[in-house]
């Protein structure tokens, strides 16, 4: 049983040209994944019905039409690995099979993801890939995986740029195009070394449905907590490898101003947008927040930049970030419980964003026009140009987020910039 296990692995693995092994797959994370995963929701309580129903949902309520492309099971599905090592599914939970499961999500025009862990065992204790790499990525490709969340559970004595590397050159050596979620929980700096392993890897620990305070479980954080975290990262991400503040809470708990600051400040940091909440289930605000094609732009904007905080003044935060053709999103967040007044003078906000995109906002040389993509009422979203300033009112742990275009793209010396068809 033994050489016939490994002769299947072997085979598997000389399959393929040596040059393919040691290489990520391109082309599958050119902006921030979208999608959605089971656990913030459900936990444990991941089932077959579930994944169904929410690929209906998907559908129904807009989400794929809106980018949301894929459906990912987090930990739970597994059962027992079978007589050559591979792994199988829990027959209770999925009675039709993964494979039926990955048909049946691509047949609404979805992409399928699945978890696993790069120790002994998954986060809730079930079969983890350690020893079993190539095997699994060759099972996952058989099921019609296009998505792998690796986590970092039951890891004891095993070197992390060793054990994702390893499963990145499995799933290449699969021959299926499967994006690489690392989810190591930036224990080890991942920023440092996985741009050319992961097409994603987690900077912080898991999150939590509360927007800014400390969480009675030591390894949640908060909303506020992760972005502290992740902020001063942007260096390190862009099209084809994304820093990954973890999954999206709105819709699990939050008020709806805290839900609407947290979608948007994980768009402004370029941020994966993969939702944790009941799509069977939805409150209208959280569609209204999720379903804005106008924000969710900002996060899948093409020049794949992550946005930077410029300053704070008290409670309330000046966030900016480069946008192709030209144009910039411009944020302000009020940390705080209160509404804060704020005049905007456009002249004070002039600089270069010299860690990475080498921008420049220029508002004392070229004039912007200012749409508010939170304004419900499309004929009060615009506010005017920046050619004078503007007071504004933000609300209490919320947001208020511009889209800036210029007027003339010369007047910055940026006239050169490649403008997308896209």
């Amino acid at each position: 049983m033994i050489k016939r296990t490994f002769a299947i692995i072997l085979a598997t693995t000389l399959a393929f040209p040596a040059i393919i092994l040691a290489q990520k797959w391109e082309g599958v994370a050119d902006t921030p994944q979208m999608g959605w995963n089971s656990w913030n929701k459900f936990a444990h309580r991941l089932n077959e019905q579930l994944v169904r129903e929410t690929a209906d949902a998907m559908v129904s309520e807009g989400l794929l039409d809106a980018g949301y492309v894929y459906l990912n099971m987090d930990d739970c599905w597994h059962g027992e690995r079978d007589e050559n090592g591979f792994i199988t599914c829990n027959a209770e939970k999925f009675p039709s099979g993964i494979k039926a499961v990955s048909d049946y999500v691509h047949s609404k025009g979805l992409k399928f993801g699945i978890y696993s862990d790069a120790g002994r065992k998954t986060c809730a204790g079930y079969e983890g890939s350690f020893g079993h790499e190539y095997q699994d990525a060759l099972q996952y490709a058989r099921w019609g995986v296009d998505y792998l969340k690796y986590d970092w559970c039951s890891s004891e004595n095993i070197n992390p740029q060793g054990a994702y590397a390893l499963m990145r050159d499995a799933l290449r050596a699969s021959g299926r195009p499967i994006f690489f979620s690392m989810c190591e929980w930036g224990s080890n700096k991942p920023w440092l070394w996985a741009s050319e392993v992961g097409n994603s890897w987690r900077t912080t620990g898991d999150i939590c449905a509360v927007f800014d305070s400390v969480s009675n479980r030591s390894w949640m954080n908060s909303v506020m907590t992760i972005v502290e975290q992740n902020v001063n990262l942007r260096k390190y991400a862009g099209p084809g490898h994304w820093n990954d503040p973890d999954m999206l809470e709105v819709g699990n708990g939050m008020t709806t101003n805290e839900d609407r600051a947290h979608f948007t400040l994980w768009c402004m940091m370029a941020a994966p947008l993969i939702l944790g909440n009941d799509i069977c289930n939805m409150t209208q605000d959280t569609r209204d927040i999720i379903l804005n094609k106008e924000v969710i732009a900002i996060d899948q904007d093409r020049l794949g930049v992550q946005g930077l905080r410029l300053r704070s003044e008290g409670a309330l935060q000046l966030w900016f970030k480069p946008l192709e053709n030209g144009d910039w999103a411009f944020c302000l967040l009020n940390r705080d419980r209160n509404p804060v007044d704020y005049t905007i003078d456009w002249e004070t906000l002039c600089f270069t964003d010299t860690e990475v995109s080498n921008l420049s906002t220029c508002f004392d040389r070229t004039t912007y026009s200012i749409r508010d993509l939170w304004e419900k009422d499309s004929r009060k979203a615009n506010k005017g140009t920046t050619e004078k300033s503007l007071t504004v009112n933000v609300p209490g742990r919320d947001v208020i987020l511009y889209r800036l275009s210029p007027k003339d793209l010369s007047a910055c010396g940026i006239g050169a910039l490649p403008v997308s068809s896209k």
